[in-house]
Order: structure tokens, then sequence, then C-alpha cells
């Protein structure tokens, strides 16, 4: 089961995404990304599962309503012209609010927001453009294989122990710059084993 795993994160980390930019979609067969759909619950489980063993370095801020916490930017390998960003957002207000967009002054072209599911046996990968809804009193989880951070036209891979300057910015509560570790969930989740 460890091999599904560790083969479905390879294969999920480096989905092409040339043209996502254009076409704001991409799709492909679970099949041909994972096998079949339990993997992949597995797979969210045991990312998230080494986000949080490591994400403890970033250490929670909040903005307004908003506490934001469990921030990282996953590891690259070279040559990978894109990276995920995660982050949890806890909403503890009475309004809902949305997150807009990000920017980083990492070596990357620009920061998508987006957002991956499983619809029947596809695997959709879509930009959000009109943002992230944050419902007043719920925590929404920027996570591996849902809502996320897509950094384009990355030059230099991130490597775990750096830490990457992400600006959010939120539709009510303003903007904040936070500070993300870079992440190496694949040697995370082998010392987790």
């Amino acid at each position: 089961m460890f091999k599904t795993i560790f083969f479905t994160s390879i294969l999920l980390s480096s989905l092409p995404v040339a043209g996502l930019a254009q076409s704001s979609l991409a799709t492909a067969p679970a099949s041909a990304l994972i096998g079949r759909a339990a993997p992949a619950v597995i797979l969210v489980g045991s990312e998230s599962h080494a986000m949080q063993m490591q994400a403890g370095e970033f250490a929670p801020v909040k903005l307004g309503d908003l506490e934001l916490s469990a921030a990282f930017v996953k590891a690259m390998t070279p040559g990978q012209p894109v990276g995920g960003g995660f982050v949890t957002i806890n909403n503890t207000g009475k309004a809902a609010d949305r997150l807009v967009s990000a920017t980083t002054t990492a070596d990357a072209d620009h920061v998508e927001l987006h957002e991956m599911a499983m619809e029947g046996e596809i695997m959709r990968m879509r930009q959000l453009v009109d943002g992230i809804p944050l419902p007043a009193g719920q925590a929404t989880e920027l996570k591996p294989g849902g809502l996320h951070m897509m950094f384009m036209g990355v030059k230099t891979p991130f490597a775990a122990g750096e830490k990457i300057k992400v600006t959010l910015t939120f539709e009510k509560a303003g903007t904040v710059e936070l500070e993300m570790p870079v992440v190496d969930l694949k040697a995370a989740t082998q010392h987790k084993m």
C-alpha cells in the first residue's frame, strides 16, 4: 500500500499543468493517476499528517477575524515548473470573507488559487479566478489533493528547509505576508512509516 501512496504522490506532484492558465482545467483518468479511488483518500491523509508534523515551524497568524495556521510549501524536484502551497484559514467572524489572491517574492512567474477534486473517475484541477470562499465560523483547509495555491513558472525549485514569502489578499480582512516553510512531504511520510 505504501508503494501505491508514494507512486500516487509522485504523479500528483508532477501533473502537467502547462496551459492551465488558458484552459483553467486539466483532466486525467483516475486510473492513470491513482489506479483506484481509495488510495487518494489515504494519500491525502498521509500528506496531511506529514504536513501537520512539519508545519509546526509556522507560527499562527491572526488578521482580523481570520486565523492562519499550518502554512507550508511543498518541496519540489529539480526541473519541476510548478509548486503547491497550503494553509488552514479559520474564519472566526460572523461574516464570510474570501481569499482573492496570492503573490510571492520567490522566483516564480505568479501564484494561482486552485481546486483539485475527483468527479467520478476523473481528477480535475481548475483555477479559481473568483478566489476561495471563507464561510463565517468555519475553517477552510488548503491541502494536497484539494484547495491549494499553485506557484506557476518556478525558476528555482523550492528546497526543504527554505522559507517562501507569500502575500495573501482577502476581500474583507486585507493583506498579510507569510513566511511559509518548505516541507519535504515524501521524507516526512517515510520517516513516519
